[in-house]
């Protein structure tokens, strides 16, 4: 993915998106916060959040600055938006790829069980937005028109390259929905997309774009990987899943909500990807004690469990939302203000995304119980 996302940047396909959208807004603050905060949203759960805000947060810092607003609240609105855009599908935030990898879930998975949960959760998010943010941006009329006269076409650099990306973006969200189906794996629809990608764009020098590739993350999930495996061999992930256990008597319905609360504060003060590499044996170590008489997929996705593997998303996730440091999308936003010279402190990231990120857990404490405890659906 991040080698489509690479060759697709040069298209300037993004920043028409971001002038669309603020056009769309007709140079109202508050309705050009809403539609990014959608539009972000959106792009999350296709591409990942990280990728998104850095591609969206120099184009909104331009349209700040043109209506002579502060940018601050449009970024920290962005962040907020990504991780939980990012909750929604498999490939929208790197705790879910690793949870599906795990519990050998698939795409349709995610959207079946956590999008109808993000779609309530943005909606609920957006008025949060409207309460905080509402009464103070106001923009001078003439300041609106400079909105208006912008021209969305000529961001797009090269339209034919622009096509092929999309045409191949296509296919791979159509990969990726069908990958239970066919028994393929995710990863196999993304190679196969940027494989594709390279060869239709033609370029004769692919190792800059490799080399825009985030290699030193891809190193430290291997050397994380690596590191788990030892945790769970010297016992520790069992020692912890017992101790869990002890506290919820076994109770499925207690477990999900101890989990869920746990992740998001977690993940609110420790990177949120060694939490769940971390939670995730200690998930299928305290199964296996419940039920020992199951193995594989019986036990991955046995219907007392996966409310549990949904709670460990959810929370880990929109936990993320907590503080400046709860997710990447959240520390890139408060770098790329700070060299816009628009600093935005811990302190303010923490006013504005705690109330957020216990709002949206608690409405998803609600969906989890309400859908997998009571109607069971």
């Amino acid at each position: 993915m991040m080698i489509i996302i690479n060759l697709m940047k040069p298209t300037g396909f993004f920043e028409y998106i971001a002038i669309k959208s603020a056009k769309l807004g007709k140079g109202e603050p508050m309705r050009i916060m809403t539609i990014f905060a959608i539009v972000t949203a959106i792009l999350s759960a296709l591409l990942d959040n990280v990728t998104t805000v850095l591609l969206l947060a120099p184009v909104t810092l331009l349209i700040a600055d043109a209506l002579e607003v502060d940018p601050i609240p449009f970024l920290i609105a962005e962040a907020l938006a990504s991780n939980i855009g990012g909750t929604a599908t498999l490939i929208g935030d790197p705790p879910n790829i690793m949870i599906a990898s795990k519990a050998k879930l698939n795409f349709m998975d995610f959207i079946y069980n956590l999008t109808p949960a993000i779609i309530v959760i943005m909606a609920s998010f957006l008025f949060i937005l409207k309460v905080m943010f509402g009464k103070k941006l106001h923009v001078r009329p003439e300041l609106k028109q400079r909105i208006l006269e912008m021209d969305e076409k000529e961001a797009i650099k090269d339209p034919v390259m622009l096509k092929k990306s999309l045409f191949v973006l296509s296919i791979v969200v159509v990969g990726f929905v069908l990958h239970g189906t066919f028994n393929y794996e995710p990863a196999t629809v993304a190679l196969f997309g940027a494989g594709l990608l390279l060869l239709l764009s033609g370029t004769h020098e692919p190792h800059h774009v490799l080399a825009e590739v985030e290699w030193p993350t891809i190193f430290f999930f291997m050397g994380l990987f690596i590191i788990i495996g030892g945790v769970v061999k010297v016992g520790l992930i069992k020692w912890m899943s017992i101790e869990v256990l002890a506290i919820t008597h076994g109770n499925m319905f207690a477990t999900s909500m101890l989990i869920m609360w746990f992740s998001a504060f977690a993940s609110a003060f420790v990177d949120n990807i060694p939490y769940v590499a971390t939670m995730n044996p200690l998930i299928i170590d305290m199964a296996k004690q419940i039920w020992p008489h199951l193995q594989g997929l019986q036990l991955l996705h046995n219907p007392e469990l996966m409310p549990v593997w949904w709670s460990l998303a959810l929370g880990a996730c929109l936990g993320g939302n907590g503080t400046a440091i709860g997710a990447s999308a959240n520390v890139i936003v408060v770098g790329l203000a700070e060299r816009a010279g628009k600093k935005i402190s811990f302190i303010r990231f923490m006013a504005y995304g705690m109330p957020v990120m216990i709002i949206t857990v608690f409405i998803s404490m609600i969906y989890v119980w309400l859908r997998y405890y009571v109607l069971k659906i």
